[in-house]
């Protein structure tokens, strides 16, 4: 501790505080956990902490990280996957806490919340009028209506706003509104050059948290600032990631880019302002002929890099260079701050639609990655415009495409399992779906070591989440980040919640197995006498919509309940009417299975449809699976069951929200007790009574609902 500062009441203490001013319960695991935060801190060792819903992990580690940022004088940052956890934090707990801990330390705790630029109101882009690029596929006349009525009340906010957050608007508004009144972290001008960096909502927010003692952000953000070469994030040398089970997915999706007609469209439109008409053509012509080749080539993943692709992939990196080329220096309307946001704005489409083609070409090896075009790193003006806020820059055009090995893995003739050792990276084509074009992507094989490196190398990670111990074991997991043995230390802390005498797992291992051909019948069955037994109160979780909307059409046949299905609503409103009526009934898919939260007697049964493998055909799954196979291990464990077991745990957790509840989680899956992966499953899921016998779980539901 350094000497000028005062020795601090125990984290004990703190925490004894902090839960008495809330209101709560002080349980053993709770205390247990935050002792662990503390020893890790001290002792600069990675912690990873399963604490079950109930537990109150979120005071758990908030304390141990305040009583840090007192000590040593620097932030701790919390990162978070859901916008519904960092509401929770900024708006609840972290107000509550520092009311509480503010005479027990020397000052009274600050906090601040940092999202990425594009969640700001941008003054600049506002004041200047500067002209939105519209999709040419989007002239429906009620959607051009509705989004003017969103364009409006951003104006009518902007007035008032003190914020500039995006997150203030409510109801919310589409990107296609809000797009005109933010900008990109490349596509900023930057603080010192745009006529409005006095008052930069961004940059205000930036400054709030380079105050604060806890800076809370999401794992997107937390991931651009490890990977730049340059801070995002204020000085920090701790980091909690909370919802860390998402971490690597979230990691994932920010160094994903893609590239299709569209995203070169934009980029030619952006240019052609600025650049001789037959310069931009090029590149209009080079989309024009991937849109061709997209539309005709067959969705899914991309193991070899047929002929025809990599030269239009050329064409449009050497088209897109020359744009870049005929902008001429990246400064030079430095003193005209409109004309220069608009060249910003090209460069930005530019450079994103050059690297992600030199990427995707970079990641079948040298042989079809070429020399490229020549293109050097690009001059900056300021490095704040580097950060990306959609993370396709993280990579750049020299990173993680390269071959592994260093050989041609995209030659012809090739084995494409023997080959797919030797990739870093994945491409794969998306079929398009109503106005989004067909579209390529391109995803790194593992993000564990971009974690490993920028992430856990810099700094002391602290990572929890409700389930992180997959078939009892965080290795699965540790794996995911990047961290090998004895960098890190787990804790299971456990849950407050008696799962045995709160809870049954039903599987229906008298059903046969699911297939391909949507809902069997005995499925609906099943779910149909489990329904009624219950009196509604279910959360159905499907592995896929089209099953969901398959078992509520038939269902609302023949039930007498109310019975809502995602998607129905664009509002958001099913889950909270489910929540106020008990007899309603929700059925939904992925985002259900992690993100209701329902204490009470409304729901007493979740109904799980199969166990959620990803589909065979998931691109990034099923290069991963054969990578680890070919590897030596077993990727139908490594890969297609942890991701289930996550899944499945998640779901299971939906059913004890609260000290009282009670119920049953129902898997229809047979296999979820006989296959030979099943004792994996079982053992990440939380320790219900387990039963296969239809009779008695009817009967248990019959009696719940007789007691409510």
């Amino acid at each position: 501790m350094p000497k000028d500062r005062p020795e601090l009441p125990p984290v004990e203490e703190l925490l004894t505080a902090a839960v008495t001013a809330v209101g709560g319960v002080e349980r053993p695991g709770q205390v247990k956990m935050a002792q662990a935060v503390r020893d890790a801190v001290e002792s600069e060792e990675h912690l990873a902490v399963q604490a079950g819903t109930g537990t109150g992990k979120s005071l758990a580690y908030l304390v141990p990280a305040i009583r840090h940022a007192a000590e040593s004088g620097e932030a701790v940052v919390v990162s978070t996957a859901t916008i519904a956890l960092q509401r929770q934090l900024v708006d609840r707990d972290l107000p509550r806490l520092a009311d509480a801990l503010e005479g027990l330390l020397p000052n009274r705790p600050e906090f601040a919340i940092l999202k990425g630029r594009r969640n700001y109101l941008c003054r600049h882009k506002m004041a200047a009028g500067m002209p939105e690029d519209e999709d040419d596929q989007l002239f429906d006349p009620r959607e051009v209506s509705a989004t003017g009525r969103m364009v409006q009340r951003i104006q009518d906010w902007a007035d008032d706003t003190e914020t500039g957050d995006r997150d203030e608007i409510v109801p919310g508004v589409s990107d296609q509104a809000w797009r005109q009144f933010s900008v990109t972290a490349r596509e900023c001008l930057g603080a010192q050059r745009c006529p409005s960096g006095a008052d930069c909502f961004a940059e205000l927010a930036r400054e709030r948290a380079g105050e604060a003692d806890v800076v809370v952000t999401n794992h997107a953000l937390l991931a651009i600032d490890a990977m730049e070469d340059f801070a995002v994030l204020p000085e920090h040398d701790v980091v909690v990631v909370d919802e860390a089970h998402e971490l690597a997915d979230r990691v994932t999706s920010v160094v994903t880019g893609e590239l299709s007609e569209a995203t070169v469209s934009l980029a030619v439109r952006r240019a052609g302002r600025l650049i001789e008409q037959g310069v931009a053509d090029r590149l209009q012509e080079a989309g024009e002929d991937l849109r061709a080749l997209l539309a005709a080539a067959p969705p899914g993943r991309v193991d070899t890099l047929p002929q025809s692709l990599g030269m239009t992939l050329a064409l449009v990196r050497d088209a897109a260079f020359a744009c870049i080329t005929a902008l001429g220096p990246r400064n030079k309307d430095k003193d005209d701050p409109e004309n220069a946001g608009l060249r910003k704005a090209a460069f930005t489409m530019l450079d994103d639609v050059h690297d992600t083609a030199q990427r995707m070409l970079d990641a079948f090896g040298p042989a079809a990655g070429g020399t490229g075009s020549g293109r050097d790193a690009p001059e900056t003006a300021d490095s704040d415009s580097r950060a990306s806020d959609s993370g396709a820059s993280c990579t750049g055009s020299s990173g993680t495409g390269a071959s592994a090995s260093g050989g041609p893995a995209g030659r012809a003739g090739g084995d494409a399992e023997a080959e797919e050792i030797h990739r870093a990276e994945v491409v794969w084509l998306e079929e398009g779906r109503g106005r989004v074009p067909p579209t390529l992507r391109v995803a790194p094989l593992s993000v564990g070591g971009m974690l490993r490196d920028k992430l856990f190398g810099e700094r002391t990670v602290v990572l929890t989440s409700a389930t992180l111990a997959l078939g009892g074991t965080f290795d699965s997991l540790a794996r995911q980040w990047g961290l090998r043995p004895g960098e890190w230390t787990g804790l299971d802390v456990g849950s407050p919640f008696d799962h045995p005498r709160r809870g049954i797992l039903y599987v229906a291992t008298h059903l046969p197995q699911p297939g391909r051909d949507g809902l069997p019948e005995a499925y609906v069955d099943e779910i149909a006498e489990l329904i009624e037994a219950a009196g509604g109160r279910t959360l159905g979780l499907f592995s896929s919509m089209r099953a969901a909307k398959a078992a509520t059409e038939a269902l609302r046949e023949r039930l007498d309940v109310p019975l809502l299905c995602q998607g129905d609503d664009s509002t958001g409103q099913p889950v909270k009417q489910f929540a106020g009526d008990p007899a309603t009934c929700l059925f939904g898919t992925l985002s259900l299975w992690q993100g209701v939260d329902v204490p009470g007697p409304s729901l007493t049964l979740v109904i799980i449809d199969r166990i959620p493998f990803p589909r065979p055909d998931d691109p990034l799954a099923s290069a991963r699976q054969r990578h680890v196979a070919a590897s030596g291990g077993n990727g139908f464990m490594a890969v297609a069951a942890t991701h289930a077991a996550l899944l499945l745990a998640q779901g299971a957790g939906r059913l004890l929200r609260s000290m009282d509840d009670r119920g049953v989680v129902a898997v229809l899956d047979p296999r979820l007790a006989t296959a030979r992966y099943s004792g994996f499953l079982l053992n990440s899921l939380p320790p219900y009574w387990r039963t296969t016998d239809p009779g008695k779980v009817r009967e248990a539901l019959r009696r719940l609902t007789a007691d409510l």
